[in-house]
């Protein structure tokens, strides 16, 4: 006789089923694992048999074979303990075989028989939610499970010997409540910048649009202080936005208790980071920091520090809103919706557009040019607003702070968000939320400037020599100073201040 119990195995944040089969059969004692099972899973025989012995149970001298079907899909992870472990003790009888038929099992076993938690949990319980199953997974993800749907059918045991009980009839587990992460506290605020206002505004208008963002200037004039100041003014994610993201986090396995937060990611890699942690990838394929700044900000600080190689995998995602990652025996997508913000100086010492300052080792501008050609022009193309951020001078440290906090800005970029999601809705694409990902086939219709716009932009994609690319994003980033404004109409001043913001970094490139 052969006893299956599904569980789940993962590409991406999809959870595809599996089918785990037990047969126990006289013969040689053995306990044989197929279905092209990894070092995690391989080693999950000696974690069940542990596990089972420590809540009273034996293995019987007989040969135990678990085959995990399909059995050309490569198996990954410790979750398979679980649907081993009850598989084992459903066909010797310790638990009836048909009350684990409606469910879908996943969990890590420790030798003491307890049940610890694994990654992945919300994506299996969506999954199992939409095969119509119940859920069983640890007690410490049973939080997260429970976000996938009110009536959803959860068992969430601390031990095996609680679950069997369960089963039984003599212990009765509650269903576990979703749970909200708590706030670690207040976030920075724009009121503790001194100075830097255009840079402020820069700032608001990149949170209503979502749109990529590089800051540049010297060391010290407050880059890294803006942009970690961001999240206080963008808006909280919305429950689709909430639950893409939650999946990749519980993949990632960076859900801290199963508790979920509508607070917009920031992830701020160190400029030495590779590119499978950036991008995704690894032995098996993981999420990288795009994809976890999915809905979020992605901070690059001292970007030109950044391996090339490593900036230039940025540009498909920035593009598409996704990531492929492919290797020989994984296939991974993972959402990467985020919003690049970055920040550089103008060339390595940092002081080349100081009034006065003369470089020992060349002239000012070879040495930026140098220092810039270290990100490729691309990349470049595809940011929306670029800002040189001055020094600050004494005389604005010294003022008292006078700036305006963030709760103001973040009212104006959520009213700005608010009419940009429903323009798109009514126009049909319930998915586009922001003017950073609007369909160039849609801008004609929702950024057209009038007449005067018109002949500026021409002028300018003439002079500037704009990229298709680059003249979409302008009518983008004027859009979306249109929303700001509360205007209908892309007007000849939001085009101009578009354009005012569009990248002239490579200009000291073509000046040496």
């Amino acid at each position: 006789m052969v006893t299956r119990v599904a569980t789940v195995a993962f590409e991406g944040i999809e959870a595809r089923a599996v089918d785990v089969q037990v047969q126990v059969t006289p013969g040689n004692v053995n306990f044989v694992l197929v279905g092209l099972p990894d070092k995690a899973v391989a080693e999950s025989r000696e974690r069940v048999r542990a596990a089972l012995i420590a809540s009273g149970l034996a293995l019987p001298a007989k040969r135990i074979t678990v085959n995990l079907a399909p059995a050309d899909l490569p198996k990954e992870g410790s979750h398979y303990d679980l649907p081993i472990a009850l598989g084992v003790m459903a066909a010797i009888g310790a638990i009836p075989a048909d009350a684990l038929a409606g469910y879908t099992v996943l969990g890590e076993l420790a030798l003491d028989g307890s049940i610890t938690a694994v990654a992945g949990v919300l994506p299996a319980a969506i999954a199992a939610y939409a095969r119509g199953q119940g859920l069983i997974c640890p007690a410490a993800t049973g939080p997260e499970a429970a976000w996938a749907a009110a009536d959803i059918d959860i068992l969430a045991p601390r031990s095996l010997i609680q679950l069997a009980n369960h089963i039984k009839g003599t212990q009765v587990m509650a269903r576990p409540e979703p749970a909200v992460a708590r706030q670690a506290g207040p976030l920075p605020d724009l009121a503790d910048v001194r100075g830097q206002e255009g840079a402020k505004r820069v700032l608001e208008i990149a949170a209503a649009g979502a749109h990529n963002l590089l800051l540049a200037g010297p060391p010290g004039a407050g880059k890294s202080m803006l942009a970690s100041r961001l999240p206080s003014i963008l808006p909280p994610l919305d429950p689709r936005e909430l639950l893409e993201l939650s999946m990749v986090l519980s993949v990632a396995g960076q859900l801290a208790e199963g508790a979920l937060t509508d607070r917009r990611p920031f992830r701020a890699p160190h400029h030495s980071a590779s590119m499978a942690a950036l991008v995704g990838g690894g032995a098996q394929a993981r999420p990288g920091e795009v994809s976890l700044a999915h809905h979020g900000v992605l901070f690059l600080d001292e970007l030109p520090e950044f391996q090339a190689p490593v900036l230039d995998a940025l540009r498909q995602p920035m593009e598409t809103g996704d990531v492929l990652i492919s290797r020989a025996n994984h296939r991974a997508v993972y959402p990467a919706r985020f919003q690049l913000v970055a920040a550089m100086n103008p060339c390595r010492c940092g002081r080349a557009t100081e009034p006065g300052f003369a470089c020992r080792r060349q002239p000012n501008e070879r040495c930026m040019a140098q220092y810039q050609a270290r990100i490729s022009g691309p990349l470049l193309d595809r940011i929306d607003i670029t800002i040189e951020v001055p020094a600050v001078t004494a005389a604005d440290l010294l003022l008292p702070p006078a700036g305006e906090a963030s709760a103001g800005v973040a009212e104006r970029v959520a009213a700005a968000r608010g009419r940009q999601s429903a323009r798109y809705r009514a126009l049909g694409l319930p998915l586009v939320t922001t003017n950073a990902a609007c369909p160039a086939n849609v801008l004609d219709e929702i950024a057209r400037p009038d007449k005067a716009g018109l002949s500026l932009l021409r002028e300018a994609a003439d002079t500037m020599r704009l990229t298709a690319r680059a003249y979409h994003r302008v009518l983008k980033v004027a859009r979306t100073l249109a929303d700001l404004d509360g205007d209908d109409r892309v007007l000849r001043i939001h085009l101009a201040e578009a354009l005012s913001y569009r990248s002239r970094i490579d200009q000291p490139s073509r000046a040496a």
